[in-house]
């Protein structure tokens, strides 16, 4: 099925309410909001919008990309105001960019930016709940440090995946991978100090972040030391699968670079 002009758009939206990107059957998406708004916009011209990726259920994006295939030209300036009248409060358009025909945004190189937030100690504010996960027990961060450096480069992430088939491609590059405090997302009712953890490759496996992050729990309370992850590349040695999945509410993807 052919369209005569092709986009680029890029959003931010709040995963908290929302059972991931893609559409599924009586559930909200964000694939879903996205595509209900455009039809009340753009009022009967023929579009078909396709995503970057999939995320989560509660997992939100500060940068998200669609590829927008539609019949008719866009003012840009219009329809991002247009857009950001009509859609939810979640959910916010960035930028809107023409680009060829022959861009497809699944598989034209990219890489991108994972931010996990975080807390540890004392209850939080229920207000913080859509934006970090807090652990209850006590977290050496410093060590916690040392093992987000262990997956930097190229591993078999075999047990950082859930469910992989024989043709999942389960060796992946992380380019960086590291633990600061957070100084950057901030509000009067987060916790006097929180930690993110930042991730950028070029792909990612389904819930490898959240199981990293997991990982990175259970070293920092003492339940596993660094050499548990050295071998947790290594699939001759005695190690099962990762079970700690952190929760999805903490994660966000935070920025997709398309590379020229």
């Amino acid at each position: 099925m052919n369209y005569q002009f092709t986009y680029l758009i890029t959003l931010q939206f709040l995963g908290f309410r929302l059972h991931g990107w893609q559409k599924q059957p009586n559930l909200k998406t964000g694939h879903l909001l996205l595509d209900k708004t455009l039809k009340f916009i753009l009022k009967g011209i023929r579009f078909k919008t396709l995503g970057v990726g999939r995320t989560d259920a509660k997992v939100s994006a500060e940068y998200y990309a669609i590829q927008l295939f539609i019949d008719d030209f866009i003012k840009i300036e219009e329809f991002i105001q247009d857009f950001n009248r009509n859609a939810p409060a979640d959910m916010r358009a960035l930028t809107v960019e023409r680009i060829d025909d022959s861009f497809n945004i699944i598989k034209h190189p990219k890489q991108k930016e994972y931010r996990y937030y975080f807390c540890f100690g004392d209850k939080t504010h229920p207000y913080a709940a859509p934006f970090l996960t807090r652990f209850r027990d006590h977290l050496d961060i410093d060590l916690m440090k040392n093992g987000a450096s262990m997956f930097e480069g190229f591993h078999n992430f075999r047990r950082y995946c859930v469910k992989p088939t024989e043709f999942t491609k389960v060796e992946r590059i992380i380019t960086s991978c590291k633990i600061i405090e957070n100084t950057e997302l901030t509000a009067s009712f987060f916790p006097e100090k929180s930690y993110v953890l930042i991730v950028k490759g070029e792909g990612f496996l389904r819930n490898q972040i959240r199981l990293i992050m997991g990982t990175l729990e259970d070293l920092g309370k003492g339940v596993v030391d660094l050499e548990f992850i050295k071998k947790s590349f290594d699939l001759d040695s005695n190690i099962d699968f990762i079970k700690n999945i952190a929760p999805a509410s903490g994660l966000h993807l935070h920025n997709i670079e398309f590379k020229k």
